[in-house]
């Protein structure tokens, strides 16, 4: 095999010389801390078996789309799907798209026009910057959930806009990262007074927010604030692919302008009947008083009292699923993360590049299937290593 080009090497040397090597883990026995399965629905047998009989019982017994939807790929149970995600979620529409990474490129390359302005939150996902750096908007970040700052932004550069320019703010109901979201309630009213278009990913925040898993927009009755909600049904939905929720004239639109939407080959059956049966099973996880979703909320709660008794104040404040502790320092994150896995919990250290240099953290994933006693467990093992390395 021919050898890497020389700049090639120089950068994963350099990654080497920072302790920032990214590489691929392997499943291990560990207490699960780190994985989006929220509600534990990827290894959830029922969902399994009933996605099967849902493509039997729709006469769909084929492994693949064939071809992209426009081609040969849209499939009957396409229709099924979309129509049920749009009315679980309070939405007019919704285009599935094979992944959150695609629905966010598709949207942001393909939507915001020239002349138009993006403002997003500096912590937005990759996929997201990635998509607007693809298309032809011009955009501006803004600080973390700094809602005076965007609206001064706002302010300044509605003076200067000309007649058919639109405006994007783009935020998440969750932040992967960190855990935290933004106050919905002002930022809608931000939104609605200048009549700008709000558009939210809501990855991090389906199955955990609202009475059935339904997302936090929902939850504060705030689907009329916002023009486009990007949901995932690889975290808590624990299968594969995502929607944008819109109106259904921005759905034809997608259909006819976002690139990867167009150019790929369409979701098997046997993903959309996934997606259909998790769905189901989610509507029916919000009724029953001890479902996943009812233990997830009990362990988020019993998680936030175990961390405030140990007096553990390194954690971002976060009423979600996600728990982050803020320890700065690559070397150092990893060495306890290394310390906690040979205690039997798998937490994953955050290193810089993916968060900034200082902002390293042990990122907490918690789910319906984690007992009180390992969090107990867990939070007192991190209490001993944070107070020996006196952080």
């Amino acid at each position: 095999m021919p050898m890497l080009p020389r700049k090639l090497q120089e950068q994963l040397n350099q990654r080497i010389a920072n302790q920032s090597l990214r590489g691929l883990g392997t499943a291990n026995g560990l207490v699960d801390f780190s994985s989006n399965d929220y509600l534990g629905f990827s290894r959830n047998k029922t969902i399994f078996k009933k996605a099967h009989e849902y493509l039997l019982e729709n006469n769909m017994a084929i492994n693949g789309a064939t071809g992209s939807r426009l081609l040969s790929g849209n499939h009957t149970l396409y229709n099924q799907v979309e129509q049920h995600i749009a009315d679980y979620h309070n939405a007019e529409s919704a285009l599935i798209f094979n992944s959150g990474y695609d629905a966010n490129l598709g949207f942001f390359s393909a939507v915001p026009q020239r002349n138009d302005i993006i403002f997003y939150d500096e912590l937005c996902h990759a996929s997201i910057r990635d998509g607007i750096s693809m298309g032809n908007a011009k955009a501006y970040k803004f600080a973390h959930n700094d809602l005076e700052q965007l609206s001064n932004k706002i302010k300044r550069t509605k003076q200067h806009l000309s007649g058919d320019a639109e405006i994007y703010v783009v935020t998440e109901s969750v932040f992967s990262m960190d855990g935290d979201s933004p106050n919905f309630r002002i930022l809608g009213k931000i939104c609605l007074q200048h009549n700008i278009n709000l558009v939210v990913d809501e990855a991090h925040a389906v199955g955990v927010f609202g009475d059935k898993g339904e997302g936090m927009i929902f939850d504060l009755k705030l689907e009329h604030a916002v023009c486009t909600r990007i949901v995932t049904f690889g975290k808590a939905l624990g299968c594969h692919g995502a929607a944008i929720l819109s109106s259904s004239e921005l759905k034809q639109y997608l259909v006819n302008f976002s690139r990867p939407f167009i150019y790929t080959t369409g979701l098997p059956p046997h993903g959309l009947a996934t997606i259909k049966t998790a769905y189901r099973h989610l509507e029916f996880s919000g009724q029953a008083e001890m479902s996943a979703l009812a233990h997830l909320r009990h362990n988020i709660k019993c998680f936030k009292a175990e961390m405030n008794r140990l007096q553990l104040k390194l954690f971002i404040e976060s009423d979600s699923a996600i728990q982050s502790c803020v320890i700065p320092g690559n070397s150092q994150v990893r060495e306890i993360s290394e310390a906690l896995k040979e205690k039997g919990f798998n937490v994953k250290p955050i290193i810089s590049p993916t968060v900034p240099r200082g902002h390293e953290r042990l990122r907490f994933c918690l789910h319906s299937y984690n007992s009180e006693k390992e969090i107990s467990d867990v939070l007192q093992g991190l209490a001993i290593f944070v107070a020996n390395a006196n952080i």
